[in-house]
Parts: structure tokens; sequence; C-alpha cells
């Protein structure tokens, strides 16, 4: 399926309102500021805001903020998805784990990833042959491929891969392919939101069935610290029934002021249990070792190795 055209929809108050309406999504009302509210008793102010495009969707309300710190942010919703500064740190940390421990990944599903960078660090990869990514919005998609360059750069045209505009969950029900890798990078939500049947044991086993054998699953485990890690045990209990390995991992992503978790899993070999110099020797033979700002043998050391703290909160040893 091709991708929507650069010009995207009919963008809706372009550049206006914003600020305007920031008392009603919960953030400030002042003119060059912004508050990213975590809950009722935390938020992150950002100052020197300038708005790029907000657009409601079908699905959701879309921003695009400029910011003196971090660049080029997207909001979905009022929740901060990605910032211009950071956004390779949480994209190589999703992705790259598991495509270096995949001997030949070939082939890979994205469901969501509407930025187009974790199709980007898929396609860094010389074996991958096919990537698909689903996405339910095409308003979001169309927005970011027109507003965020720096994100995919250039992934959206590259003839490996695919868009498919739909739900992810329907899609995987009714696909007969299989992937060596799968990534489900959506918003972190269990109740009341357009991905709760992406965080449910059922979705997994449908994901398990579209895997090769020795593929895996990676999914963003939302924030992943002692003291905030509820929806990361939700969901490694969805899926320990499933794989024989479901790993935590986590990187600290300075946007989101949090440790970021996500969980990577699988019935083949134990990605954890990668060495650090295996892990460089691998990106040297691809030709990654100096493409990639964050990932290395020593990054994937850290995020596998949990503080004391947090594998008591999640029940680890």
């Amino acid at each position: 399926m091709d991708a929507p055209e650069d010009s995207g929809p009919p963008v809706a108050a372009e550049g206006a309102g914003m600020m305007a309406d920031r008392t009603e999504t919960g953030r400030s009302s002042d003119a060059d500021a912004l508050v990213d509210y975590v809950d009722e008793a935390e938020g992150h102010w950002f100052r020197g805001c300038r708005p790029v495009v907000t657009q409601q969707t079908a699905y959701q309300k879309v921003e695009i903020v400029d910011v003196a710190d971090y660049g080029r942010m997207l909001f979905l919703d009022g929740a901060l998805q990605s910032t211009e500064d950071d956004e390779y740190i949480y994209h190589e940390a999703l992705m790259q784990p598991a495509l270096v421990a995949l001997s030949a990944p070939r082939r890979v599903l994205i469901i969501g990833g509407g930025e187009g960078a974790s199709a980007r660090e898929a396609l860094r990869h010389p074996s991958v042959e096919r990537v698909v990514m689903v996405d339910l919005d095409p308003e979001v998609v169309a927005l970011c491929r027109r507003h965020l360059p720096t994100w995919h750069q250039g992934a959206f045209d590259d003839p490996r891969f695919e868009l498919v505009i739909g739900d992810g969950a329907g899609f995987v029900a009714g696909c007969e392919e299989t992937f060596d890798l799968a990534v489900v990078d959506v918003v972190d939500s269990f109740t009341d939101g357009p991905a709760e049947a992406l965080y449910t044991t059922e979705f997994y086993r449908a994901l398990r069935g579209r895997l090769t054998a020795q593929g895996m699953l990676v999914v963003q485990g939302m924030e992943c610290s002692a003291n905030e890690f509820e929806d990361h045990r939700r969901l490694r209990a969805a899926l320990a029934p499933v794989f024989r390995h479901a790993r935590s991992y986590t990187t600290f992503v300075p946007s989101f002021w949090s440790e970021w978790g996500f969980v990577i899993a699988t019935d083949g070999a134990d990605p954890a249990e990668a060495s650090a110099a295996a892990i460089d020797a691998e990106l040297r033979r691809r030709c990654l070792a100096d493409k990639l700002e964050f990932y290395d043998g020593t990054s994937h050391q850290r995020m596998f190795h949990l503080g004391k703290d947090l594998r008591r909160a999640l029940s680890l040893p």
C-alpha cells in the first residue's frame, strides 16, 4: 500500500490555537510554555514553545510544537510521544537489541510507529527485505511524514517499506505472512484508549503465530522505575504465558524525564545474555557501529541490568 502523499489531508488550524487551549488539555495557558503532566501531582515544564500544527483526527488530537531545549515535539491527546533531540534514544532502544540479536532479520512488522523512526531503524540493517508498518490513523502518519523529516529520514519512500492503514489487531488476525521481528510501538494505554487491545495476552498469542521459530516481539513498556512500574508489570504479565523469555529492559529518555521500559519476548535465544563484545562485533559486521548514536554493546548491558529496587518491584531475581 502506498504511503499518503507528503501534503497529507487538509491540516486544520495549522499553527493556530495551540497555546490558547492548554488549560483544556491539562497544560499551561501561558503563551510561551506548556506542561506535560504525568498525573495530577507531577508535570514537566517546557518554555520557548512555538506551535507548528494542531489537528483533531478521527482518533486523537495531534500537536506538533517547537520548544527551546528539545527541538520539535509530537503530542497525541496531550501526551508527549517523542522529541527531535532525543528520539534516537527511544527508537534505537526499541528496535536495535532485537534486530542485532537476530542473525539475519528479513521481515519486520511494526504496529504503530507513525513517526516512521522505528521503520528507519529496521531499514538500517542490510539483511532487511521488508518492513510493514500498520497504523490506525492516516492523518497522524501524514503529519509526521510532512513535519518530522528528521524522524523518518526518508523511510516512507524506501522500496522495502509498506504502510498499511488499519487496526493492528485486525491486521494480525487476517495476516498469513511470517516475520522475524514484530514491534508494538503505540501509545501507552491499558484502558479506554485506541491501543487497549494491543496490550492483551490474546493479541500477543496472535502475534506469536506470525513470528518465525526464532522470531522476537518487542513492546514499548511505558515508564519503568522503582516508583512507577505498575503498567510495565501488567505488560510483563500479559506476555509471560506466551513466550519462553520475556525480558524487561530500560533506558533514560531525557524529554520523558523518566526511565522508560521495553519488553523483548522470544522462544529463541535469550537476548539478555548477549555479551557487549558480541554485539559490537555484529554492529561492525553490519556497518552500523558508526551510524547508531545510542546503542552498542555497553548500552545493551546497561539496559538489561535493572536496579535492585526495580527488580524487587517486578518480582525479578
